[in-house]
């Protein structure tokens, strides 16, 4: 999925921040001690909320816990504290939001099958379609513009909100509950209901090209997928260059991101980042792939994690990097758990690339710039880093 518009409203996206803001939720538990937490981590509230801005999390909280008192939601209390206090990237998820946030970062989530992204002009592309999903069942293809869904126009929204609104919550909108599509495919419209089912991420694919060149594609640092793009490298001719595809890249662990860079990288310096004002580093482990001629691809909707790993691989002089500017989300998030049991995740701190460049709203600049036949420019480039 593409990204959304830096300066949109936080709220409601945050239904569908699942994707987008995993790489803010990474940082967790381990930001307080300098110590990242692994895949599995979870947010325990109180560890969460000492290590943020007191006065931030202080004021959600208390304004949910004030409405919860009088009888009112202290999620939409929450919410309009977080609206009101300019946090770009906050966001406020019910119980059952955060549930599915989590288990999308273990590479599973409900939903449709479809993957999507915005259009300049605001219109909602489907760009690609999973084999066998509920989706594909139904004939939806990629090219696809989503018009609505259960009623409500997508034209304009941040992708992230039209993914939240086809996945739904996962307490609410369980596997096997109806989500109603409208469509368009060029002159035709239609509608569609379908049945959310329990999917895979496969966030990591592969695919040969000729002279022997390996595309690794990344949708998405999920569960494993550090040490599935480890595999891919391993397995690729000897000699070969390898793709690294972070096109539409929303982020994700940022373990997994880290990992990656590994893949690529003989230890050394990945990123930095501060909490409060605090500076801790990200570090490659050593042993990594320094010799392989390596391309990564990015666009607008390289996001998080994503820009993470590309930054690494190009200020460390690694990989060329092709394709468009990408998104610019590079601000740390921490979650604190509110009176109801929803989840508010605010804004704490950045993070920078090894040269110290920052990220947040500014994004990262291609060494080759190209927004057509990309995936040519690339083989292009990998046919002048021979390694001989």
């Amino acid at each position: 999925m593409s990204g959304r518009d830096p300066f949109c409203q936080p709220r409601r996206f945050g239904r569908g921040a699942a994707l987008t803001l995993v790489f803010t939720s990474v940082l967790v538990a381990g930001a307080a001690t300098g110590s990242l937490p692994g895949p599995d981590r979870k947010s325990p509230a109180g560890q969460a909320r000492s290590a943020t801005p007191a006065d931030h999390h202080e004021d959600v909280a208390e304004a949910a816990a004030e409405a919860m008192a009088a009888g009112k939601s202290p999620t939409e209390a929450a919410e309009r504290a977080v609206s009101r206090s300019g946090d770009r990237w906050g966001a406020v998820y019910s119980q059952g939001e955060y549930e599915e946030f989590e288990k999308a970062l273990d590479g599973e989530y409900t939903g449709v099958g479809l993957w999507a992204r915005r259009e300049r002009d605001g219109r909602i592309e489907v760009t690609r379609v999973r084999a066998g999903s509920p989706a594909a069942t139904a004939g939806i293809r990629a090219g696809d513009r989503l018009r609505s869904i259960d009623g409500e126009q997508v034209e304009g929204r941040p992708v992230t909100e039209v993914v939240s609104l086809l996945r739904g919550d996962a307490r609410d909108a369980p596997a096997g509950t109806e989500v109603k599509v409208g469509l368009e495919r060029g002159t035709r419209a239609w509608d569609l209901t379908l049945r959310r089912a329990r999917l895979s991420t496969d966030s990591v694919t592969v695919r040969k090209l000729a002279d022997g060149i390996t595309v690794i594609r990344i949708s998405s640092f999920t569960k494993g997928s550090g040490d599935a793009v480890r595999a891919a490298a391993q397995q690729a001719p000897a000699g070969g260059g390898v793709i690294l595809d972070l096109r539409g890249n929303s982020g994700g662990l940022v373990t997994e991101a880290v990992t990656a860079a590994s893949v690529f990288l003989d230890g050394g310096l990945v990123a930095t980042y501060d909490v409060e004002g605090e500076q801790r580093a990200l570090h490659a482990k050593p042993g990594g792939e320094t010799r392989r001629p390596l391309v990564a691809l990015v666009d607008g909707g390289t996001m998080s994690a994503a820009e993470l790993l590309t930054g690494a691989l190009q200020d460390r002089g690694r990989a060329v990097v092709v394709g468009t500017r990408t998104f610019g989300k590079g601000s740390v998030q921490m979650p604190s758990r509110l009176p109801d049991g929803s989840v508010a995740e605010l804004t704490v701190g950045h993070y920078r690339t090894p040269s110290g460049r920052a990220v947040d709203g500014t994004g990262i600049t291609p060494d080759l710039e190209a927004d057509q036949e990309v995936l040519e420019r690339a083989e292009t480039v990998l046919s002048g880093l021979g390694d001989s």
